[in-house]
């Protein structure tokens, strides 16, 4: 039994037809699966009124700070050297740039 190109343009077709028809169906699926997680985390969500100064406030960093960062293995002296040779080979002031984690690769 031989196919002309015909059929096998045909069976092209039908297969990526069902590709897409499955990936539509996927689709449909995670968009069910959002709205009903989202229905359960709703209620939830607004259920506590509580007064605003129950909330811890946020904390007053000092002038020119970036705000906090992470050291993953790394010693704090070791990660001051790092932000220093940064900010002088960027000829910037330390207080303008910010460093939001450092790691030491070993």
């Amino acid at each position: 039994m031989t196919l002309d190109l015909g059929g096998y343009a045909l069976y092209s077709v039908m297969g990526i037809c069902v590709v897409f028809a499955a990936l539509v169906l996927i689709m449909c699926m995670i968009k069910i699966l959002i709205a009903v997680t989202e229905k359960k985390k709703a209620p939830a969500a607004e259920a506590p009124d509580a007064p605003a100064a129950a909330t811890a406030p946020e904390p007053v960093l000092a002038p020119g700070t970036a705000g906090d960062l992470c050291l993953y293995d790394t010693d704090p002296r070791d990660a001051a050297m790092v932000m220093a040779i940064v900010a002088d080979e960027l000829k910037k002031p330390l207080n303008e740039l910010r460093f939001i984690s450092i790691k030491e690769v070993k």
